[in-house]
């Protein structure tokens, strides 16, 4: 146990200079550690081996459909905001090979071609982001049946229960950001093994978790002086106070419940270009399909796993035909289930204030902006249409049919 930290204690400051022993430690203890890089012109989260490999006086601008990296304070490693990868993608990958099948003379034989997941320790993770985990533990992990969810992802919770979570509490939130009107920010409130903040000499740690107290006694660091905990405690504060944006959340689900037939929503249809932007970047969104490939030979066929986004056409397709045909009904169906009926699924909420929807939509939409906007009236709708918009895969079994791609529906 380093020198001036009693048994026990569960915070710390680590100086500046020391923070490759935090990564050396995860590493000594078997974690694949993956942390914050800079990759062509944004903030990514890769597999890292040392501290120089942060964005060290890295700097971020976001707006609407607007990101850019610039020069910031040299003497600070996390000023960034977030990147448009969250750890999401490391949990639940873009691309998961689920079985093959492969013949014989004999037989048909089914394969296990699933990678084992890493054993992954996530350094930078920002408290938005591991509230999104937390999220999505409802979604894929939770044994929990008092709420309904989709099937538990074996990959996914294999990884999440040998993961190591170290935090970093935002002290210059972006100016898409609104975590504080979500309840996720700037300070981490559960789910991380070690929560850092950031001063100009070095950092301020915080255990967690047992294994967060574990690493934190493996750490050359000293107890904190009453004027750095004092500091800390005003970066914070300061970083609530001064959010991009807000989002009026009190009743919010209610409000949105009766918007089918709103105006506004051929307003957001007109602009918007159906991309899927925003559930691609978005860290609860967990939509998926599921295609198979054969080889050259046909002696064998692969399975695997893809994200899918329920802005394509094809989403929502079935055998009489597609449920959202239009990108009014797609958005509608996006925008009400993030910020309602994701509750009544899964008992937490489906958006998290980390603002990434809002910088990478090439159009700008900002979903705070649009959520204010559909609440100027009642505007019920039938228990019909709103049954296709909010249903958010709940009014509708899982079908097994090849034609009905979606492994679970967001």
């Amino acid at each position: 146990m380093p020198a001036g930290i009693a048994a026990g204690t569960d915070t710390i400051y680590l100086p500046r200079a020391d923070i490759d022993a935090l990564i050396s430690v995860l590493r000594d203890q078997g974690y694949l550690v993956v942390g914050p890089t800079v990759r062509d012109g944004v903030i990514s989260l890769q597999p890292i081996q040392s501290a120089a490999d942060l964005p060290h006086g890295v700097a971020d601008e976001q707006g609407a459909g607007h990101y850019r990296l610039r020069e910031g304070d040299s003497a600070l490693s996390f000023r960034y905001v977030v990147g448009p990868d969250g750890p999401k993608r490391w949990f639940f990958p873009p691309t998961l090979h689920l079985f093959r099948l492969r013949t014989t003379p004999d037989d048909l034989v089914i394969e296990d071609c699933s990678d084992d997941p890493p054993r992954l320790a996530i350094l930078g993770i920002r408290p938005c982001d591991v509230a999104a985990l937390l999220s999505l533990d409802r979604v894929f992990g939770s044994p929990d049946t008092g709420t309904f969810r989709c099937e538990i992802d074996t990959y996914y919770r294999s990884a999440r229960k040998m993961a190591f979570l170290a935090a970093v509490n935002c002290t210059h939130p972006g100016s898409n950001c609104f975590c504080t009107s979500m309840g996720t920010g700037p300070v981490v409130q559960e789910g991380a093994d070690l929560a850092l903040t950031e001063l100009r000499g070095g950092f301020l740690l915080q255990a967690g978790s047992e294994r967060g107290i574990e690493v934190l006694r493996a750490l050359p660091g000293r107890e904190p002086s009453p004027a750095e905990l004092e500091l800390a405690e005003l970066r914070l504060q300061s970083a609530a106070a001064s959010m991009g944006k807000h989002l009026e959340t009190e009743g919010l689900a209610e409000r949105l419940a009766v918007t089918g037939e709103h105006p506004h929503w051929d307003e957001v249809a007109k602009r918007c270009l159906g991309c899927g932007n925003c559930t691609q970047v978005c860290p609860t969104c967990f939509c998926s399909s599921v295609v198979d490939s054969t080889d050259l030979a046909g002696d064998s066929a692969t399975r695997t796993r893809l994200w899918e986004s329920c802005f394509t056409h094809q989403f929502s397709y079935t055998t009489a035909g597609h449920v959202r045909s239009s990108i009014r009904s797609r958005y509608r169906h996006w925008l009400n289930h993030k910020l309602g009926t994701y509750r009544s699924q899964f008992g937490v909420d489906g958006c998290v204030g980390c603002g990434r929807c809002i910088t990478w939509c090439p159009v700008g939409i900002d979903l705070t902006a649009e959520a204010a906007a559909l609440q100027d009236g009642p505007h019920r709708s039938s228990a019909v249409d709103m049954g296709h918009s909010l249903g958010g895969g709940r009014w509708r079994r899982r079908p097994e049919a090849p034609a009905l791609r979606q492994l679970c529906h967001g």
